[in-house]
């Protein structure tokens, strides 16, 4: 059972993900909290998922992203937004989220986004990737340091990271490019690596500054861990 904690300042938003989360097979919420009372809920239950509002008023998501990354083993932490050209996105990437979740992603694929981060992984709405990198050109324009970094990948490592950013899991890239998990997990190492980069979340957004990925805003990434 992947246990999970939602954190929002809105009880709707709470809630209604309570109850999608809980009518999803080997799911559950086990506590849903404001941000004032985030750590300590998270501290309590010790979820393996923990679903973060970004903006709250009494305490913000980042404050209590850190707070959390401090325990013995932390959750696997999804940042929650609106994402209205949100500027606290890419601090929230870089301080160990595992990825970002628009407000409004469609029930049916709430269930399985969580799923990938209880594996490990990291999930990203494209759409919301894409308005993150229009919304910060100094993030998002597709330097020229950035493509020399992505042309030190061998052709293999290449593949690789354009179906880590598409959303395939470790197993599922495996499958599509005939190798074992084993040796994917090698090639995503040598990836982040190569791409001086600490995250599957980075090397993601590395890949769409790029230019490497096939834009669709109407699907959600997300994919297993190393």
């Amino acid at each position: 059972m992947i246990r999970v904690v939602v954190v929002d300042d809105e009880a709707l938003v709470r809630s209604g993900f309570q109850m999608i989360l809980n009518a999803s097979d080997g799911i559950e919420v086990v506590a849903t909290a404001e941000g004032a009372q985030a750590a300590d809920v998270i501290r309590r239950e010790r979820p393996d998922v923990v679903l973060l509002d970004i903006r709250m008023p009494d305490v913000d998501g980042l404050t209590v992203l850190r707070q959390i990354q401090t325990l013995p083993d932390p959750p696997h932490v999804a940042m929650l937004t609106t994402f209205d050209t949100d500027e606290y996105i890419l601090t929230a990437l870089r301080s160990g989220a595992s990825g970002f979740l628009l407000k409004d992603t469609e029930p049916e694929q709430l269930a399985q986004l969580v799923r990938t981060l209880a594996a490990g992984g990291v999930v990203m709405s494209p759409k919301a990737s894409r308005a993150l990198l229009r919304s910060h050109p100094g993030a998002g324009a597709p330097h020229d340091a950035d493509i020399s970094r992505v042309g030190l990948l061998s052709d293999r490592e290449r593949d690789v990271l354009v179906l880590i950013a598409e959303g395939l899991s470790n197993a599922e890239i495996g499958t599509r490019i005939h190798l074992s998990q084993g040796t994917v997990k090698d090639h995503v190492s040598s990836i982040l690596t190569k791409l001086r980069v600490t995250s599957r979340v980075q090397a993601a957004l590395l890949a769409e500054r790029a230019g490497l990925l096939t834009r669709n805003d109407d699907d959600t990434a997300g994919n297993d861990g190393r």
